[in-house]
């Protein structure tokens, strides 16, 4: 598994301004671990329900995490493409748009 790459710079100047709410995250996403999904299955999953909800960030921070669990770019793809029939094609490909910045991003 590749090193964890840091959050966003304003997600940490948030959390370091609002404590509490960083451990309420922590604690929600500690929570999300109970089950049989892997780590990677868990990730691919996170990705696809913030395609779902087209939240742009969301997708960015889904594949900069799904990334540093090992799942590949074809992978994220695949979520990506899957989207199309639900999503419409506008919506899918500016979901690819977001995957992209990620997965395009040298090591």
């Amino acid at each position: 598994m590749a090193t964890p790459t840091a959050p966003p710079k304003k997600y940490s100047q948030f959390i370091q301004r609002y404590p509490k709410l960083a451990e309420a995250w922590d604690a929600i996403h500690a929570a999300e671990q109970d089950g049989p999904l892997d780590e990677r299955t868990q990730r691919l999953v996170k990705l696809a329900i913030a395609i779902g909800a087209f939240k742009e960030g969301a997708v960015h921070a889904s594949a900069r995490k799904a990334k540093d669990a090992g799942v590949t770019t074809e992978e994220m793809e695949q979520v990506v493409a899957l989207a199309a029939a639900t999503l419409g094609m506008p919506s899918t490909v500016a979901a690819h748009v977001w995957v992209t910045d990620i997965t395009s991003k040298p090591e």
